[in-house]
């Protein structure tokens, strides 16, 4: 059934080498997954996006495949069943995802245009069928030619769907113009209400809320700003604020952190909240990204909160979770 971890969801692996995870730790694993689901229902996620005292809200890159050390777990293949799973144990809001089409016109999971880093094939997506790529197998965590091989499948935008129900939002990065196809497919499954499709706005696009098929599905709007100094973003945000039906969110691009505030002030105005990337070296030039918020959480993912930012994706999920906690212990 689509809505059973137990029944769809391959085994999550305890270390690199795809061993299964130990009982003792699948049991708590299991366990925390039926009370994750029941605090973070997808719905109650939106909601707290939209408001402004919703807290952070904790969004996994590609899904939680990295490792756990904390809550004792091994890494998992990005965008898999595994990594969805490892998402509603460690406590994540959201889940990004990456949707492009197969040769046979199947919406398939790959954030890149060829299987070569994730998997134990070669070929670009656009060029394999359904049936060739679940033939193929996911390798750990980022993939790589030296990355453990697993049990994963790539799964289909309609699998991740029915497998997300109930338990986490997902964010369909969409890599193909495919975004009619995309939103079709959330209609069919019924589940307009728990994922969030991201695309692109310039200062010259009109309005996106007000067209199809973003008047479909809640959406992120990401600028296209020039950079390096990125002064479009505020002049985009009210473009793409009009109206009584605005973005979920705004994504920024990367920008200079002498940029930040009046992106945040312009944004806050707008009643709009801000989506920040501290992946890799981070979106906002000069604050750190996941690397620095490993070791620091208050230098980045904090200084960050205090100015106003509420939404972070990371790869580093375990580690903005629990800063996430110490952080609502102190009160703020």
């Amino acid at each position: 059934m689509a809505g059973r971890f137990d029944a769809t969801v391959p085994p999550l692996f305890h270390d690199s080498r795809t061993l299964p995870m130990n009982p003792r730790i699948l049991l708590a694993a299991t366990a925390c997954l039926v009370c994750s689901a029941a605090q973070a229902a997808p719905a109650d996620t939106l909601r707290r996006i939209r408001d402004p005292h919703g807290g952070l809200i904790v969004i996994a890159h590609r899904g939680c495949h990295e490792r756990a050390p904390v809550r004792g777990l091994g890494p998992t293949p990005e965008n898999s069943a595994a990594a969805l799973a490892q998402c509603a144990v460690l406590g994540a809001d959201v889940m990004e995802t990456d949707v492009r089409r197969s040769r046979d016109g199947h919406l398939v999971i790959m954030h890149d245009d060829s299987v070569d880093r994730t998997t134990n094939g070669t070929g670009k997506v656009a060029d394999l069928t359904l049936a060739q790529l679940k033939a193929l197998r996911l390798r750990q965590d980022e993939g790589g030619a030296d990355a453990v091989l697993t049990d994963q499948a790539v799964l289909t935008l309609d699998e991740l769907l029915a497998l997300a129900k109930d338990r986490i939002v997902l964010n369909l990065d969409v890599k193909d113009a495919i975004y009619g196809e995309v939103v079709d497919a959330v209609r069919r499954a019924g589940a307009q209400n728990r994922v969030i499709v991201k695309t692109f706005a310039g200062r010259a696009s009109v309005p996106l809320a007000a067209i199809a098929p973003y008047d479909q599905v809640p959406f992120v709007a990401i600028p296209l700003a020039a950079m390096p100094e990125a002064s479009d973003v505020p002049i985009i945000i009210d473009r793409q604020s009009v109206g009584a039906i605005k973005p979920l969110a705004i994504e920024l691009p990367v920008l200079p952190l002498s940029e930040l505030p009046a992106v945040l002030a312009r944004a806050q105005a707008q009643g709009v909240p801000v989506w920040i990337n501290t992946l890799f070296t981070g979106f906002v030039t000069g604050m750190g990204g996941d690397p620095e918020a490993r070791r620091d959480p208050k230098a980045v993912w904090g200084r960050l909160a205090d100015m106003g930012t509420r939404l972070f994706q990371t790869d580093a999920v375990e580690a903005l979770v629990l800063y996430r906690s110490e952080r609502g212990r102190s009160g703020k």
